[in-house]
């Protein structure tokens, strides 16, 4: 089924954009969990589909499951809402985070718990229809109470207006426990004047969350939140939730815990309680057609925080301005790069991708210029803002080669975190996988090293560049392949990537004047020959005694041997740092464009989840781009516009995998915009088939020289995919790749576009 007719679409004549991008944004790409369309556990997108701003700290959305491997907190094919939250995360796989101050409307008596997803009556979670969706807005209808609700969100705050019947007992409840995957451990909220509530929720990892606790996020959500009808009768209801009792997810999931929670005692009128398991509700006589708005503000620091991000914020209650202001600061943010030609389902996708990909790294510094580090202790940012949620093995590949180009500073920001963080913490070292200061530890590799040598080659360092530099030599020593030269846990996927981050540190010392440094990352960073297996002509993984794991009946084809999320066929191609050394390792030029071609030959028509190409999975996102190093860029041309084409669509279902917090969908950008990296740590990005006729991409004048970059695809059609000449700047290109600064230089690049591979553009390097 397609989701266009959700699509939100806002025309202010009083603002006047050279595109109005943000129409094309339809935040229901993605927004399913669909593990059994996927075809595998990881399922699909896993997006949210409610309100948010650029990079906010806020995002307002619909939730229809607490528990399960569903980091979002909604799945499109759940047939009920149990409420809206003011935090989600995007697209990632484990068991997720966030999804606090969980609001829902509804008539009738109170309900203390959300109820379970097939029995929507026992609780006051409600069937719905009508979903609406745009940038900065979503709308719902709840049919088991009669109420449409809508929500838009500013960068530290959101708002929610609420339609109600006619009904003697209309109520707004606030659940202050929940969490996607776990709950909050213990909350407090106070009764501050007859419309304002104010307050906070304690999520340790005791209560679940990331990675059910093992994520070790440790955080505290505050609150100040406004109602424009007054708290005339009011309540809380608090769970008696034994000291004993565990509160990770299988817990609360638990029949006896829901019993719990669903007997919760109701105290009327109370102005200040704590608890282990509270929510709140505001209860009121409605006429027909009556809105009833709630405003919150949100801080990670202090209730005086969100109270000042408010205040800054949403002084008013004009909903309608709200929304107007969400949509405007997407039509800002997405102008980032313009696009000429496509459908109008092409121009979906590609700015539904763009929009995606500014989500995270959100910014977590208050409006007043506080944060809370990871020393749980306040701080004052004044040369950068905090950012959060580094999803490292993922982004480090397109992601954030894409914000180097569109927002540099955003870049800067993330990698200023990291090493504020490393120093906050005391553990002086970049994390790979950060949530709110938590030093999760999640998935493999040195990313964090990756992202600072891509910066830092590229002009970006407005940071401690000392620190940085040593905090990234502290993380390739305390994980990496060292003196003996692989790694035996996940031996295949570690390895490489271990010696990927060598590279990087090597390039890195060599720019910020280490020199001592470098031949030793240097020859750290051909660790990968000490697993290639000649006998087998492939990486095998070997024993902590070095001797090899025993060959499996499948071959290269087995899954996590040696390997993570993925089998060493597919692992295996990533050496990006050193493409000649592991084409001639693998038999010469010829063998490996052989078995390129094989692998793609296998990979299934829509891209689904697979033992080859696997697009659903991020270590095979720079594959394509092989054949650009390898002579035949023909090739890289056609398999990204065949990918672009089918592996992205304007659909629920529009992602073939995790969106990864912005990696899936910016490979998609990056591709269709003709330009991606094959080492996303150099300052090198090749040339590909771009999906449009013309890209603009705006560049930064703190960085660039020019205001802009051009890619123009002369005759381009979905016929006409290959490339047959180009200029730069009018004179003859014929390098299939293009230097970051010469992007920065501005101008244009213009390509001329046929049906048939040109065998002769693009042989230089």
């Amino acid at each position: 089924m397609r989701i266009t007719t959700g699509i939100v679409f806002f025309l202010f004549p009083f603002i006047i954009y050279a595109q109005n991008n943000a129409q094309y944004v339809n935040p229901f790409i993605g927004a399913i969990n669909g593990a059994g369309k996927a075809g595998i556990y990881h399922g699909l997108g896993k997006t949210f589909p409610g309100a948010t701003t650029p990079f906010g700290a806020v995002q307002v959305s619909p939730n229809t499951i607490t528990g399960g491997d569903n980091g979002s907190g909604y799945s499109y094919e759940d047939s009920t809402i149990e409420g809206f939250a003011f935090t989600q995360m995007s697209g990632v796989g484990w068991f997720g985070d966030l999804g606090n101050f969980l609001v829902m409307p509804g008539t009738g008596n109170i309900k203390t718990w959300s109820g379970k997803p097939g029995d929507a009556k026992a609780g006051y979670r409600s069937h719905y229809a009508n979903q609406q969706a745009g940038a900065g807005y979503y709308a719902v209808q709840l049919t088991d109470y009669n109420i449409k609700a809508e929500m838009t969100a500013a960068p530290h705050s959101g708002m929610m207006r609420f339609t109600f019947p006619a009904n003697r007992q209309s109520h707004i409840s606030i659940d202050l426990a929940r969490r996607v995957g776990g709950t909050s451990t213990e909350q407090y909220v106070h009764v501050v004047n007859e419309n304002t509530i104010e307050g906070w929720m304690k999520c340790t990892p005791d209560g679940g969350g990331w990675g059910n606790g093992d994520g070790r996020a440790n955080y505290t959500v505050y609150f100040y939140a406004q109602f424009n009808k007054p708290l005339k009768d009011y309540g809380t209801w608090s769970a008696s939730i034994p000291d004993t009792a565990s509160r990770k997810r299988e817990a609360i999931e638990s029949d006896y815990y829901q019993q719990r929670i669903a007997d919760a005692k109701i105290e009327k009128m109370a102005e200040k309680v704590q608890g282990k398991h509270l929510g709140f509700f505001s209860s009121f006589e409605t006429k027909a057609g009556e809105q009833v708005l709630l405003k919150c503000g949100i801080s990670f620091v202090s209730v005086e925080g969100a109270r000042n991000n408010l205040q800054t914020e949403l002084k008013h209650w004009d909903f309608d301005a709200a929304k107007a202001h969400a949509f405007n600061s997407w039509n800002r943010a997405l102008s980032k790069i313009n696009i000429k030609g496509g459908t109008k389902d092409e121009r979906t996708v590609f700015y539904t991708a763009l929009y995606h990909t500014m989500i995270d790294p959100r910014n977590v510094t208050d409006a007043d210029g506080y944060y809370t580090g990871a020393d749980q202790q306040k701080h004052r940012a004044t040369t950068f803002q905090k950012r959060t949620i580094f999803s490292g093995w993922d982004v480090f590949r397109s992601q954030f080669p894409l914000q180097t180009l569109i927002n540099p500073a955003v870049v800067n920001d993330m990698i200023a975190s990291l090493v504020t963080m490393a120093d906050e913490s005391g553990n002086q070292y970049l994390e790979r996988w950060e949530l709110l200061n938590a030093y999760s530890g999640c998935m493999l590799g040195n990313p964090a090293v990756v992202v600072l040598a891509d910066a830092y080659g590229k002009g970006i360092n407005s940071y401690d560049k000392e620190k940085a530099y040593r905090y990234a030599v502290n993380t390739c020593g305390k994980f990496g392949n060292g003196d003996k030269g692989f790694s035996s846990a996940v031996s295949i996927a570690n390895t490489l990537e271990y010696a990927f981050a060598d590279w990087c540190l090597y390039k890195l010392a060599k720019e910020t004047g280490h020199y001592a440094d470098t031949l030793k990352y240097l020859q750290r960073s051909q660790a990968y020959k000490n697993i290639y297996d000649s006998t087998h002509h492939w990486f095998r993984p070997k024993k902590e005694d070095g001797s090899w794991e025993q060959w499996p009946a499948t071959g290269r084809l087995t899954d996590w041997y040696g390997t993570f999320e993925t089998n060493p066929y597919q692992q295996g191609w990533f050496v990006p740092h050193d493409i000649n050394g592991m084409v001639d390792m693998m038999g010469g030029r010829q063998a490996v464009l052989s078995d390129l071609d094989s692998f793609f030959a296998h990979t299934p028509h829509d891209f689904s989840w697979n033992a080859y190409y696997n697009h659903a999975n991020e270590p095979v996102h720079h594959v394509p781009y092989l054949y650009n190093a390898l002579g035949q860029p023909w090739k890289t041309q056609y398999w990204t516009r065949t990918i672009c084409s089918n592996a992205y669509k304007n659909d629920v279902d529009g992602l073939v995998g995790n969106e990864d917090v912005g990696q899936m969908s910016a490979w998609y950008v990056l591709s269709a915009a003709g330009l991606h990296p094959l080492n996303p740590a150099a300052t090198t990005y090749e040339i590909t088939s771009p999906a449009f006729e013309k890209i603009v991409i705006a560049l930064d004048r703190h960085y660039a020289k020019a205001g802009s970059f051009t890619v123009a695809a002369k005759n381009n059609s979905s016929r006409n995919i290959y490339i047959q000449s180009a200029t730069l700047n009018g004179k003859v290109y014929n390098k299939s790749s293009i230097d970051y600064q010469d992007i920065l230089n501005g101008g244009k690049l213009e390509l001329v576009m046929g049906p048939q591979p040109s065998l002769t553009w693009g042989l230089e390097r």
